[in-house]
């Protein structure tokens, strides 16, 4: 095993290598013939001819181009044919979608399996056709023929937004963006090589930062959007801070051809591509120098710059610090040491406990600085070697935390996974932390690398749902097996799985045309509120309301009646919920409230007559008008009159008819409002107004009983303050309700006088009691005297202010007494 330092190269006071990752699959591919556009984290290569390079047409190629998608080990994952026009730019989405941007304005996003989605730029963009494009992970900004900027920050929903006009009449000498997340304003900049200076262009205005350096026939933006190096026309690379106020450095290259590429390795260096040679440029002026016998491409990433040529995929970087620690030659560092450690432990040296003795107090340290370095190797060797001597170093720690130990374990094993070369991710530790966990599993989902996928979700415990629904939707689109072949196959795989949604695989069974096996699919979809949508978009009404029903939800069941009524003519949608209790229940509530005239419909259907009855009877009640009240009853009564079990409903109808016909009568000729009283009402307001005759008209028209009549009588009588009329009516006969009413009556209204001259028709053991309600204190005693009752009689002593009568009053207390 070679020694971790041996492709070190130092640059003033840091280390840099590069190490080979993958021999390339490919066999012969010129990089220097192909528009290349790779994805960051380690992520694929899109190759297209570039028709800007005049190329000698070779035997078996193909006249039309074709985009060719690879791994960066160089395995052809996808070929699309291209049918459209010239491509201007290609870059990827952060989500690995490949975008390709055309002259006329068009924008197509692939996925790696060459199914795409379409777009346009606007009309500007077609007209004055697109000339050149930057790209980056979530927006892209299009440049003009007419020198316009055409902005898109957004590829879910893309709206292309015109930045303001540069006025510019040439092209620029080379142009860039800083995105979004970098600016202070939060929206992207575009940063335009125009003569000497650089233009600085937003969506409201166009700055000129007034330099006098350029032209810069190329620029390129740090991964941390806070630097810019910059290529001018007389060979210098200038670094500055993307605000133009901080000069960091000037290095002469001795070359004014523009580098083919220019970019950052991190965030430390500068490298700069020209035609077999690659030029890395340190902050302090250093450099380092490599050459290629072949045509190259550099992949900038966070940490370092993926190099892709035709034989090999290679990662240049700087060294971690960490790793330079401990393998850097002389280093004394604790890490250091605790690895020379476990050499000597391993030769049976002495010197083992030495270094271990020396560095007892940053042991700790020690091992956790190893367990970071083992994550930044490439090399299984150097992996378990530095882990090894982490484990060596926890053995002489009495405490220690082994969690990060443990996760590093772990995510080295995901890393050596996807680094293998049919996988072809080269992800680095630092590119692992600043990705997820997450999103590199939507990245093998995305390659179709279920099993490998599910592998490293249970080995991280994390839920494989969203797994096994992609496999099954990509299962279904591209299966030739029968429906019901399909569906069997995708329940069997998912059966483990409960919880888990068929509503997504069930979508896109039906999106294929597969209706049958969508309605299968859906019969497995535990939660009712992601089932029953799906059935109403694929016409499966009358399920969708039974799988509504068996959910138990009433929301969702209203979802579904609203909808359908929405859609069917009026009997067909009464058809589909007939017979379900549940939902004809729910759509009487509903129309009670909001559309009465749907429920009468309804029931009219389900010839409901007295159910129609009674909504008719209750719109009458919201009718002003007398007659049309009238005739709305009369309907009501004769759909009672159709139903021979409601007798008694259809007679009180008719009652009211004919109280509504002689309340109409009565406010012509009385000039009073009648209408809605009830018989009791209008016989006692038809007495209030004294008009007894006609109250004992209606009293004889209804059969009104005497009792009745006499109690509505005396209170109206009683209101109006007709004393004579009470008098009179009290003698008219014997009153069938007695005379206790009139004397409760007339307290009530404050009339002890005309109380008093009910009081003895009533029954005698009441008497008492009514005259001490009117304060008759000596007719109470005598009243009560002659009932021999002395408890009434002791009440009357205590309540009598007057003590002449208390004396009577005792008197009739100690005759009583004494007779005892």
């Amino acid at each position: 095993m070679s020694p971790p330092t041996a492709d070190w190269i130092q640059l003033h006071d840091r280390f840099y290598r590069k190490q080979e990752i993958y021999t390339m699959l490919w066999k012969q591919v010129d990089l220097s013939k192909y528009m290349i556009a790779a994805a960051p984290f380690g992520g694929p290569l899109a190759l297209v001819r570039d028709d800007r390079k005049v190329l000698l047409l070779q035997k078996q190629q193909p006249v039309k181009p074709s985009i060719y998608l690879y791994t960066s080990s160089g395995k052809l994952m996808e070929t699309i044919q291209w049918d459209k026009g010239r491509i201007v730019g290609m870059g990827w989405t952060d989500n690995e979608q490949l975008l390709c941007v055309l002259e006329e304005g068009t924008v197509r996003m692939y996925n790696i399996l060459g199914e795409y989605t379409q777009f346009s730029l606007g009309k500007e963009a077609k007209e004055s056709r697109v000339i050149d494009v930057q790209i980056w992970g979530t927006g892209l900004v299009a440049l003009t023929g007419n020198f316009q900027l055409i902005a898109l920050t957004n590829f879910d929903e893309p709206q292309p937004l015109p930045l303001e006009d540069p006025k510019i009449n040439e092209p620029p000498h080379s142009w860039t963006v800083i995105p979004p997340k970098f600016t202070l304003s939060r929206h992207v900049e575009v940063l335009l090589a125009v003569n000497s200076t650089i233009l600085v262009v937003d969506a409201t205005e166009a700055r000129d930062e007034r330099l006098q350096q350029g032209p810069f026939t190329k620029m390129s933006v740090s991964p941390d959007g806070k630097y810019l190096a910059l290529f001018t026309s007389d060979g210098k690379l200038w670094v500055v801070s993307t605000d133009f106020q901080k000069n960091l450095s000037e290095f002469a290259t001795r070359s004014q051809v523009p580098p083919q590429q220019l970019v950052w390795c991190g965030t430390d260096s500068v490298v700069l591509y020209w035609d077999k040679i690659v030029l890395m440029v340190g902050p302090y002026g250093d450099w380092i120098k490599y050459s290629y016998d072949d045509a190259i491409f550099l992949i900038p990433e966070i940490d370092g710059i993926r190099v892709i040529s035709s034989e090999k995929c290679e990662f240049l970087q700087k060294v971690p610090d960490v790793t330079e620690n401990i393998f850097k030659i002389g280093s004394t560092a604790p890490a250091a040491m605790l690895y020379d450690a476990l050499d000597h432990f391993e030769k049976k040296s002495p010197k083992a406990d030495e270094n271990i003795r020396s560095i007892r107090l940053e042991l700790s340290d020690a091992v956790e600085a190893c367990i970071e370095a083992a994550g930044h190797e490439i090399s299984h060797q150097y992996q378990r070697s530095l882990l090894k001597a982490a484990s060596f170093g926890k053995c002489f720690l009495e405490v220690h935390n082994a969690d990060s130990f443990v996760e590093m374990c772990m995510v080295l094993r995901v890393l050596n996974a996807v680094r293998y070369y049919e996988i072809g991710i080269p992800l680095t530790y630092a590119q692992y932390q600043r990705l997820s966990p997450e999103a590199l599993i939507d990245r093998l989902i995305s390659r179709h690398q279920y099993l490998l996928a599910i592998r490293i979700c249970e080995y991280l415990k994390m839920r494989t749902d969203r797994i096994l629904i992609h496999w099954a939707c990509s299962k279904i689109k591209k299966s030739s097996d029968d429906e019901d072949t399909i569906c069997r196959m995708v329940v069997e795989k998912l059966a483990n799985k409960p919880g888990l949604s068929y509503s997504e695989i069930a979508m896109t069974a039906h999106r294929a045309g597969q209706s049958k096996l969508a309605t299968m699919l859906l019969d497995y979809e535990p939660r009712a509120g992601d089932q029953v949508p799906l059935l109403m978009s694929m016409q499966q009404d009358e399920l969708a309301l039974i799988k509504a029903i068996e959910s138990g939800d009433t929301d969702l069941v209203y979802h579904v009646l609203l909808h359908l009524k929405r859609k069917l003519p009026l009997g067909e949608f009464f058809k589909i919920i007939d017979k379900k209790p549940l939902a004809c229940n729910l759509l009487e509530s509903y129309c009670r409230q909001q559309d009465p005239e749907l429920l009468k419909d309804f029931y009219f259907q389900d010839d409901r007559r007295v159910d129609s009855a009674n909504l008719t009877l209750m719109e009458s009640f919201q009718l002003k008008d007398i007659t049309e009240r009238i005739n709305k009853i009369k309907a009501a009564l004769r759909l009672y009159q159709d139903d021979k079990e409601h007798t008694f409903e259809a007679k009180a109808i008719e009652e009211s008819i004919r109280l509504l016909q002689i309340q109409a009568q009565l406010e012509k000729d009385c000039a009073q409002a009648f209408t809605g009283l009830s018989i009791s009402s209008t016989v006692y307001k038809l007495i209030t107004i004294n008009q007894s005759s006609r109250a004992s008209k209606v009293r004889g028209d209804f059969k009104m009983p005497d009792k009745r009549f006499w109690w509505i009588k005396l209170r109206a009588l009683v209101e109006i303050r007709d004393w004579d009329g009470v008098a009179t009516l009290a003698k008219s006969k014997k009153s069938p309700i007695g005379y206790e009413p009139f004397v409760e009556e007339c307290v009530k209204a404050m009339q002890f006088k005309e109380a008093a001259k009910y009081i003895l028709k009533c029954d005698a053991h009441l008497r008492a009691g009514l005259f001490l309600k009117i304060e008759a204190f000596q007719e109470a005693g005598e009243q009560a005297f002659l009932q021999k009752d002395l408890d009434t009689l002791r009440e009357i002593r205590d309540k009598c202010p007057n003590t002449v009568i208390q004396g009577q009053i005792d008197g009739y207390l100690t005759q009583l007494a004494s007779s005892r």
